[in-house]
C-alpha cells in the first residue's frame, strides 16, 4: 500500500506547491491537494487523504470560494469565479459594495480599486479619491480609488489584477506590480473582467453554484446621496429576488449585526441563512473566555441568528500539542448556531507558524500539511458547515474524500 501511495505522489508532485510553475489551471488544481498532503506527518488522516488520490471532483457546499479562487486569479473577476466552480466550490462569494450611481458591484472593499484593478494606469485614475502619488525617497507610492468614485459603466471598463501594490513605484504602471511573491498567478494579472452583483448572480446560476454575498461596510458616509444603509442591505437581496433565486440558495453575510437584524425583520426567509461574520476579536472577545462574548451565543440565537462565522483561529486551541475545539466553538454549538469559518489558503507557506489565521495554534504549525490537520478538526470536532478558501480545490478534495456534501 505504501508503495502505491509513493507512486501516486511521485507521478503527481515534482516540487512543492510554491515552486511548481503552473502549466494550466487543470494541472494545478488537481495537484495542489497532493502537494499539501505530501507535507503532512504520517498519520491515519494522511493515509485516508492519499487513498482518495484518484477521486474525481464533485461540487460540495462545504467548499466556499473566497472571492472566487483568489490564490491564483484576480479576485471577484469572472475568471476567478469560473475557476472556483471548476474546483468544486458549491458556494461562491461576491463581496458587495456600490458605485457612484448606487449600483451594486463585486469588490472586497469599496476602496480597493487601486490594489485590485488597473485603474491608476487609466484615465479613470484621475477620478480617484486620492490620485496616484509616486515614491519619492521620503514617502511610499500611494493611491486610494473607490467604487463610489465611478459610475457602473466606468467601473466595468476596468480590468482586475492580482491584489497588491508596489509601494516603491515611480509610475502608475509600476504600482500595479505588487502581488506577493508567494502567490501563484494562473490567470492574466491584468485583463480579467469585473462584475456587477447582478452579473455575478447570473454567472453563478449558469455555473450551478450557490451564493454568499457579503454586504461590505461603506467607506463613504451613509446615507450616501439619499442611499441609506437599510436601502443598501435591501437592494442586495432584491437583486436575488429579481433573478428568481430561492432564499435557500443564498447565505447573505455581514460583519455588522445591525444588517443581520434588518434582514431578520424585513426579509425573514433570506435571513434564515444570514451569516454574522464575527469580528469581535477586535473589541475584546477572547475565544477561550465565554464571559467576553457579548452578545452571548445564546443571545445571538435568541435574536434569530442561525449562522456565525469567525476566523479559523477562534474555533481552535491547543491542548497537549493537539488541536482541539475552543470554548467559542463549544458555546456556539451548544447554542445551536451553525459555524462557517475563514480563510484557508490565504496565509502563504505555513512553515513558520502560519501567521494570523493560525495564531491560536502557532506552535503546532510548521508546514503546509497543517492545513489538512486543522481542516479535519474543524470538520469533525468543531462541526463547521463550510469553510472559505482562496483555492477551493484544497477543501473540495477533503470534502469529497470524507463524503461531505
Amino acid at each position: 500500500m505504501k508503495t502505491y501511495f509513493r507512486a501516486v505522489l511521485a507521478s503527481s508532485i515534482m516540487l512543492s506547491a510554491w515552486h511548481t510553475p503552473a502549466t494550466s489551471m487543470e494541472t494545478q488544481f488537481e495537484n495542489r491537494p497532493l502537494q499539501i498532503i505530501e507535507q503532512m506527518q504520517e498519520s491515519n488522516l494522511k493515509r485516508k487523504l492519499l487513498s482518495c488520490a484518484k477521486q474525481s471532483t464533485t461540487p460540495s457546499l462545504f467548499s466556499i470560494g473566497h472571492r472566487g479562487a483568489s490564490l491564483g486569479y484576480p479576485e471577484h473577476t469572472k475568471v476567478s469565479y469560473e475557476a472556483a466552480a471548476k474546483m468544486g466550490a458549491g458556494i461562491v462569494e461576491c463581496d458587495v459594495t456600490f458605485t457612484k450611481d448606487k449600483e451594486l458591484v463585486c469588490r472586497h472593499s469599496q476602496n480597493d480599486l487601486h490594489t485590485t484593478t488597473n485603474i491608476v494606469a487609466t484615465k479613470l485614475g484621475e477620478k480617484c479619491t486620492t490620485t496616484f502619488s509616486p515614491a519619492d525617497g521620503s514617502s511610499k507610492a500611494s493611491a486610494e480609488c473607490r467604487t463610489s468614485d465611478l459610475t457602473l459603466v466606468e467601473y466595468k471598463s476596468l480590468r482586475g489584477k492580482m491584489e497588491g501594490a508596489n509601494k516603491a513605484a515611480k509610475t502608475p504602471e509600476e504600482y500595479l506590480d505588487g502581488m506577493p511573491k508567494w502567490r501563484k498567478n494562473l490567470g492574466n494579472p491584468i485583463g480579467s473582467e469585473l462584475m456587477s452583483h447582478a452579473e455575478s448572480i447570473e454567472l453563478f446560476k449558469s455555473l450551478g453554484v450557490k451564493f454568499t454575498p457579503e454586504l461590505k461596510s461603506p467607506k463613504v458616509s451613509m446615507p450616501y446621496d439619499g442611499f441609506t444603509q437599510e436601502a443598501y442591505a435591501q437592494k442586495m437581496l432584491d437583486e436575488y429576488k429579481a433573478a428568481g433565486v430561492a432564499p435557500s440558495d443564498v447565505w447573505p453575510q455581514s460583519f455588522d449585526l445591525r444588517d443581520i437584524q434588518y434582514w431578520l425583520k424585513a426579509e425573514p426567509e433570506f435571513a434564515k441563512q444570514a451569516v454574522f461574520l464575527d469580528g469581535r476579536y477586535r473589541s475584546g472577545l477572547n475565544p477561550q473566555r465565554p464571559t467576553s462574548f457579548s452578545p452571548s451565543m445564546a443571545d445571538l440565537k435568541g435574536m434569530g441568528v442561525n449562522y456565525i462565522a469567525p476566523p479559523m483561529w477562534m474555533l481552535v486551541t491547543l491542548e497537549d500539542g493537539k488541536i482541539k475545539p475552543s470554548a467559542y466553538a463549544i458555546e456556539a454549538k451548544k447554542a445551536g448556531l451553525n459555524l462557517i469559518t475563514w480563510t484557508l489558503e490565504r496565509s502563504g507557506p505555513l512553515k513558520n507558524g502560519g501567521g494570523w489565521y493560525y495564531r491560536s495554534i502557532k506552535s503546532a504549525v510548521n508546514s503546509d500539511g497543517a492545513m489538512y490537520e486543522l481542516l479535519d478538526v474543524l470538520a469533525k470536532d468543531v462541526g463547521i458547515s463550510g469553510i472559505f478558501s482562496d483555492w477551493p480545490a484544497t477543501v473540495t478534495y477533503y470534502a469529497n474524500c470524507m463524503g461531505l456534501k
